[in-house]
């Protein structure tokens, strides 16, 4: 603070000098502004004025104005830099809109016109703690290997750091996964970061954007999206990505079945978690076989190791079921209220632990569907585009070789919901995050979160949640110390958004030189072989299973 009366801001705009009122009421404010570090995340609320005559600053694109300071916050504090920085040179950024990967590609337009920066980052990186398996390429340093990034995600925060406070991308992403409808080892994602921004923000942008670029032949889309929570939309729908297109919501009758004394009902509810559920298949007596019943039975034995019950409302209004046995003609009568079942529909129930009947019902959901529409019957309109945000995941997730550690639901960068905070130290597995999804007719299109920014929470987070090395993390956690702004960001799979919209089956049928199922390309026959010569400077051998190697031989 200069003469104890104001200092300069700086921004990626540019500077903005700010007056301290010298009265008693706003000691506290000048308190704070002078002990916070240089290079500090300072937020401050005022009142934007004209400089005195003859105070203008004609060197200062806001040299004729000042703001007289009402509030101020630290966001975050900023340790000794390890130089100084003297002067403030806003670069001029050159933007890179004309990429003509496809017609969706034109939302660059949109975001650039709203003053982001193409920044391209790199490919050869280091391995990133949780999150998608990473493809390893060999260096020739003995035993050091690089990762392909499967998300430009720690760049894109190190740019906020750095001052470039709206960032986009259109990336080029890794996963070793193998490849499945849906997926690719190698994919396109339009990615975003911004600093001072919440979830809303971020979710407004991209529904702009998408409105900008939407093909006019499919019709408009209406914004906002609506939105649902995470328990909500396992709930009711049995995924974190419904498809809303159609109705068969999951009902829960649990206050209901727990009054029936059928014994497995009476079984499961005196459990934790414990619960009876149902879906109606409408019409399913006439459009489905009884060996699409006990196949969609089976299924959900076989995945999900959940026991179903199929309940038939015949046309004269009586039920078929073995659920029969154990109940009078009233309780009938109030099951069939309860289940909104009509003539000829099937019901499919489930009793027991709450996550895993969701999940199982959610699956036969999809699955009756598609055996409807296969027989004729057609409850998903082709022609419809149900967007949707999905919020409040939980943050950590138990690890399924090892329930008793903790994992990242998406990532370990994600911030912790604000209401959850004191959670994250006492029971952390009750923690929601500011994590979002955005799902078109039951497809993940994108995802996001706003970010840790503090380098404290984010090392107890790596260390005493997780588990992890924190080292490995170390550029990003020296970074954070350095005044990192709040801030947070999304992707969007570009390969399948532009395959939902045109209505392609697979990823697969939108990429132009795609990867078969296992990840090959068939056309070059990669991955290939290469010559122990080859691996030499990479310190590198290989050992060939037995069969191979007599093949080889041969």
């Amino acid at each position: 603070i200069r003469q104890g009366l104001f200092l300069v801001l700086r921004d990626f705009q540019g500077l903005t000098q700010i007056i301290i009122p010298q009265d008693e009421a706003h000691s506290h404010v000048k308190k704070l502004l002078s002990s916070a570090p240089v290079e500090s995340v300072v937020q401050v609320t005022g009142i934007v004025s004209l400089r005195p005559p003859g105070q203008e600053n004609p060197k200062m694109p806001t040299g004729d104005i000042e703001v007289r300071v009402e509030t101020a916050e630290v966001l975050n504090s900023c340790k000794k830099l390890p130089f100084e920085i003297k002067d403030f040179v806003k670069v001029t950024a050159y933007f890179s809109c004309s990429k003509a990967f496809s017609a969706l590609t034109l939302s660059e337009a949109c975001v650039c016109s709203s003053g982001f920066v193409d920044v391209e980052t790199p490919t050869l990186f280091k391995r990133t703690p949780g999150g998608a398996k990473e493809f390893l390429v060999p260096s020739r340093e003995p035993g050091k290997f690089y990762s392909l990034p499967q998300s430009p995600q720690q760049f894109k925060q190190l740019l906020m750091v750095g001052g470039l406070d709206r960032y986009f991308q259109v990336a080029r992403c890794y996963r070793d996964e193998g490849s499945r409808p849906d997926r690719q080892p190698e994919f396109t994602q339009i990615d975003v970061e911004m600093s001072f921004v919440d979830q809303s923000g971020i979710q407004r942008l991209i529904e702009g954007l998408l409105q900008y670029c939407w093909p006019e032949e499919k019709g408009p889309i209406t914004t906002p999206f609506p939105s649902m929570t995470y328990e909500a939309a396992l709930a009711d729908y049995g995924t974190d990505k419904p498809d809303t297109r159609f109705g068969m919501e999951i009902m829960d009758i649990s206050d209901f079945a727990q009054n029936l004394g059928i014994p497995f009902v009476r079984n499961a509810l005196g459990y934790p978690h414990g619960t009876v559920k149902a879906i109606c298949i409408p019409q399913g007596m006439r459009y489905l076989k009884n060996k699409d019943i006990e196949s969609l039975k089976e299924a959900a034995r076989s995945q999900f190791n959940q026991e179903i019950v199929d309940i038939v409302c015949k046309p004269d209004g009586s039920l078929k079921s073995l659920l029969t046995r154990f109940l009078g003609q009233e309780q009938q009568s109030e099951l069939i209220q309860v289940l909104k079942m009509q003539a000829d529909d099937v019901v499919l129930l489930a009793a027991g632990e709450h996550k895993r009947v969701c999940s199982a019902l959610g699956s036969l959901r999809l699955e009756s569907t598609n055996l409807l529409e296969a027989a004729g019957l057609v409850l998903r309109d082709p022609t419809a585009f149900h967007f949707l945000w999905v919020v409040d995941f939980p943050l950590f997730l138990p690890k399924e070789e090892n329930p008793a550690e903790l994992e990242s639901a998406h990532h370990p960068f994600t911030a912790p919901h604000p209401s959850d905070m004191d959670l994250l130290y006492s029971d952390p597995t009750k923690v929601r995050s500011q994590h979002y999804d955005l799902v078109l007719n039951g497809n993940e299109i994108g995802g996001g979160s706003i970010r840790i920014h503090n380098a404290e929470l984010q090392r107890f987070v790596l260390e005493k949640v997780l588990k992890e090395d924190s080292e490995v993390l170390s550029h990003l956690l020296d970074a954070l110390e350095f005044g990192a702004p709040p801030h947070g960001g999304i992707a969007l799979g570009l390969d399948r958004l532009i395959s939902l919209i045109v209505g392609a089956p697979s990823i697969r049928d939108v990429i132009a030189f795609p990867k078969s199922f296992r990840g090959r390309d068939v056309m070059g026959s990669a991955p290939d072989y290469v010559t122990p010569e080859e691996l030499e400077p990479y310190h590198i051998q290989v050992s060939w299973p037995v069969a191979e190697a007599e093949a080889k031989k041969n």
